[in-house]
């Protein structure tokens, strides 16, 4: 199973994230957000980061031009767009996207259903609440391009493993205050994640 790591800050965190096996790591590009991160804070630490980690972008109501520059300045590889979109938007964006279905209901996760996505619990904070979805919604579902996000826990990663998700998504889960990850957690949360 895929792992990433959300709301990286500094370098030592996504140092050792890396390091655990993390597969992506996620800068959010939302000033509203405790994790918020600038713009050449981000590529100091992308650009130290070895090859072949996803280095993803969280973006919540930005135009196409913003998120372009903000991507293509920073070394981001994939934009993770956290606000309603539809499909010609997210094709119109130079990199790969990934869109978040925050979701109230059961029949919200089905959208996007032809595309990897994130699916979150509808949260007005636009992620990072540490609110869980309903599991029971993913019975029966194909989830095999879905990456859950939402309250997930090194202690509760057990339950999702019969549902086959493509990954999991960690903010809160592994912090030790906003924005600071805490290193025993990150190991734990990515090797029981691996080991599912």
């Amino acid at each position: 199973m895929k792992v990433k790591i959300c709301g990286i800050t500094n370098l030592k965190d996504a140092l050792h994230a890396v390091e655990c096996g993390a597969d992506a790591l996620g800068f959010v590009f939302y000033n509203q957000s405790p994790r918020y991160i600038t713009l050449a804070a981000a590529k100091r630490i992308i650009d130290k980061l070895p090859p072949f980690v996803e280095r993803v972008g969280l973006f919540v109501n930005e135009g196409l031009e913003t998120i372009d520059t903000v991507c293509r300045y920073s070394s981001i590889s994939r934009a993770q767009i956290h606000f309603d979109v539809d499909e010609e938007s997210l094709n119109a964006i130079e990199r790969p996207t990934l869109p978040v279905v925050r979701a109230r209901c059961a029949d919200d996760i089905m959208k996007f259903s032809d595309r990897y996505r994130l699916v979150d619990a509808y949260s007005e904070a636009y992620g990072g609440s540490g609110k869980r979805l309903n599991l029971e919604w993913f019975d029966g579902v194909d989830c095999s391009k879905i990456i859950l996000a939402g309250g997930l826990t090194p202690e509760n990663l057990e339950e999702v493993k019969q549902f086959g998700f493509y990954g999991v998504d960690v903010s809160s889960g592994v912090e030790s205050v906003k924005g600071k990850k805490d290193p025993q957690k990150v190991e734990r949360f990515i090797r029981n994640a691996k080991s599912l």
